[in-house]
């Protein structure tokens, strides 16, 4: 009888641990899941951001910006035919 009892507790005790692993498995994956969501945010607004930024960039650095800028800022100008001097290698 006492083996009896014993392999009933064990059992016992058994099937509570295995509830515990359960329900924590359950709370795990519940946060990963909720880490993946987060982060996958994250992800869309740096793709955003790296957009606007790419875009800012291009505007920053068009010809015709830079162009305009050296002409007003600057006092430069396109030089002339006869002011031109072509080096060879």
């Amino acid at each position: 009888m006492n083996l009896i009892w014993r392999a009933e507790v064990l059992t016992l005790l058994l099937l509570v641990l295995s509830a515990l692993a359960v329900s924590w498995s359950v709370h795990e994956a519940r946060r990963l899941t909720n880490e993946v969501q987060r982060l996958q945010a994250e992800h869309n607004r740096l793709q955003t951001e790296w957009g606007q930024l790419l875009l800012e960039q291009s505007t920053w650095g068009a010809y015709a910006r830079v162009e305009r800028i050296a002409r007003e800022k600057l006092s430069m100008a396109l030089p002339n035919a006869d002011q031109r001097v072509v080096v060879k290698p």
